[in-house]
C-alpha cells in the first residue's frame, strides 16, 4: 500500500481466501484492505495515538438517513456525552479531495451536527470547525486533542 502523510504505525495484516485484510482496532475485527480502508486505519490510529480520542467513542461506517436515503459515514468520534464531536470522510489516495467531498460530509453533518469535520485522502488533510449558530466554518491547521474539547 501507498505511504501516506501520517506517522508510521504497526498494523495487523493477514492474507486469506477473502484477500488482504487489516485489523480495525475500533470494530475489533479484520476488514478487507482497500485503499480507502488504508486511509481510514491510519486516521483512526492518528486520532487515537496522537490526539487521544478514545476508541470506545468512535463509530465506523454507521448508517444514517440523509434526505430519506440510507448513507454510511466513514468515522465519527463522539464526546463524553455521546454527541458527535468529529465527523470524518476518507477517500483513497488517488482521489483528490474536492468540493463534492466536502458537500458529502456536509450533508452527513446536517444530521450529525459535529463541530469538527475532517476530510482526507491520506495525503492531503483538511480540518474545519463548524459554527451552526452563524452557519460559518473556519479551517484549522490540525485536529485538536480530544482532551481539549
Amino acid at each position: 500500500m501507498e505511504k501516506l502523510n501520517f506517522p508510521a504505525y504497526e498494523f495487523k495484516i493477514k492474507r486469506d481466501s477473502k484477500g488482504t485484510q487489516i485489523f480495525d482496532i475500533v470494530r475489533k475485527k479484520f476488514v478487507v484492505l482497500t485503499p480507502e480502508e488504508w486511509v481510514r486505519q491510519h486516521a483512526i490510529h492518528f486520532l487515537h495515538f496522537e490526539r487521544d480520542f478514545p476508541l470506545t467513542l468512535m463509530g465506523v461506517e454507521k448508517e444514517i438517513k440523509v434526505n430519506k436515503m440510507k448513507k454510511r459515514f466513514d468515522l465519527v468520534c463522539f464526546n463524553n456525552e455521546g454527541n458527535p464531536h468529529l465527523i470524518c470522510e476518507f477517500k483513497q489516495p488517488k482521489v483528490s479531495v474536492s468540493e463534492s467531498t466536502f458537500m458529502q460530509v456536509a450533508n452527513y453533518n446536517v444530521i450529525m451536527k459535529a463541530p469538527v469535520v475532517y476530510v482526507t485522502n491520506g495525503l492531503d488533510h483538511y480540518i474545519a470547525e463548524i459554527s451552526f449558530s452563524d452557519k460559518t466554518h473556519k479551517f484549522l491547521r490540525e485536529i485538536p486533542n480530544y482532551s481539549i474539547q
